[in-house]
């Protein structure tokens, strides 16, 4: 059975804890602080096997999260979807939150009918991959929410909230910002695998790169990303960070000296060998603060392209648990803050103050829609 976790509502209210297989999660319940083991059904609560019973005690709403293969402690989309539900939880202390770990595809749909017989309030799906899953258990079962991160339905449906984030807008902000440091007038990126919310990332971090030439009279080329043929570099895992390490150094030994991973814990590969490079060879996070999630990487860290995946996974739960929630779709932009991106921590002295303004500008002219973000705007360098 896939690993399952679970956090009490009146728990530990820190905003991130990454709990894996195997590892061990402090967990408050009745006010008694309790340990975990989050390594699989089996685990229990001192000496005693665990039991649905006793991991949903005082709850009177439940809500589930599926993973996807990336696992709950990918540093990413999985992990701060997680920090959504607990989230959620701290906010109110009448919801219960827990998850089920998918390690492969085939995970996805008896993970999901695993819910639906807990009676969840709500079952969150975490990625793209799940959208047929979850569209044919909620169509199955009318009166079941979902929501699922990552993913929007045409029609939509009554009865799931889809989760989508125009991340193209702050990676062009990314696109503008690596080419702005790039020492070696070339920049890489890979993905993980080749779905549409990995290369929008792409998409728009080139389409950045093109626009800060076309003002700065500059040449930086971008490597791992053709979006005129929609051809590039993909690991084909979420979670296989030695394929990481292998296509980020293989980009730096073509010349480019910041590396974009959208690859989820895949990109901790990435760092592991943009960290054992050294400056001037940095890179860029993705989906979450790295600084946050992989601080042990944060000298290595430009900045982040994030989603709002927390807050918008926070009150897809909230209005569950109130009987506000309704189905359709949701779509953060930089308008309403669904992506940015994140501080610039250890950079925050080495970004020039006319690079800092131009983002700024940027920023405002992507959310007027005077700049666009479409990469096939902007002339390629050859």
């Amino acid at each position: 059975m896939p690993n399952q976790g679970t956090t009490d509502a009146g728990g530990d209210p820190r905003p991130r804890r990454w709990i894996g297989s195997g590892a061990v999660a402090k967990v408050v319940v009745g006010g008694a602080t309790l340990a975990l083991l989050a390594a699989g059904c089996g685990a229990g609560v001192a000496g005693r096997p665990a039991t649905r019973a006793t991991q949903m005690a005082k709850a009177s709403f439940l809500g589930c999260m599926v993973t996807d293969t990336g696992g709950i402690d990918d540093r990413s989309f999985n992990a701060i979807s997680w920090e959504g539900m607990q989230s959620a939880a701290a906010a109110d202390h009448n919801i219960k939150v827990k998850y089920l770990q998918s390690t492969s595809s085939s995970d996805y749909v008896p993970n999901i009918r695993a819910f639906e017989a807990d009676h969840c309030g709500i079952i969150v799906t975490v990625g793209f991959l799940m959208a047929t899953a979850t569209q044919d258990a909620a169509q199955a079962h009318p009166s079941q929410k979902f929501a699922i991160v990552d993913y929007t339905y045409s029609p939509s449906l009554s009865n799931v909230l889809g989760l989508h984030y125009d991340t193209d807008q702050d990676a062009f902000l990314g696109g503008y910002l690596a080419a702005a440091m790039s020492k070696s007038h070339v920049v890489g990126t890979f993905g993980g695998e080749d779905i549409p919310t990995v290369t929008i990332y792409m998409s728009g971090f080139v389409a950045g790169v093109r626009y800060y030439d076309q003002k700065n009279n500059a040449q930086v080329k971008v490597l791992g990303w053709d979006p005129e043929t929609n051809t590039g570099i993909f690991t084909g895992s979420f979670t296989d960070q030695s394929a990481g390490k292998l296509d980020a150094t293989t980009l730096m030994d073509d010349g480019a000296d910041i590396i974009f991973p959208v690859a989820g814990s895949v990109g901790l590969g990435a760092a592991a060998a943009v960290h054992a490079a050294g400056p001037p060879y940095y890179m860029e996070w993705v989906d979450t603060d790295g600084c946050v999630s992989a601080p042990m990487y944060c000298s290595m860290f430009i900045t982040s392209v994030t989603k709002g995946i927390v807050a918008s996974v926070k009150t897809a739960v909230l209005e569950a648990a109130k009987g506000t929630f309704k189905g359709g779709n949701y779509n953060g932009t930089l308008r309403n803050d669904g992506v940015a991106l994140s501080p610039f921590h250890d950079f925050a002295k080495k970004i020039p103050a006319k690079v800092v303004s131009a983002l700024t500008t940027i920023k405002q002219g992507i959310i007027s829609g005077k700049i666009s973000t479409d990469p096939s705007h902007y002339p390629a360098v050859s």
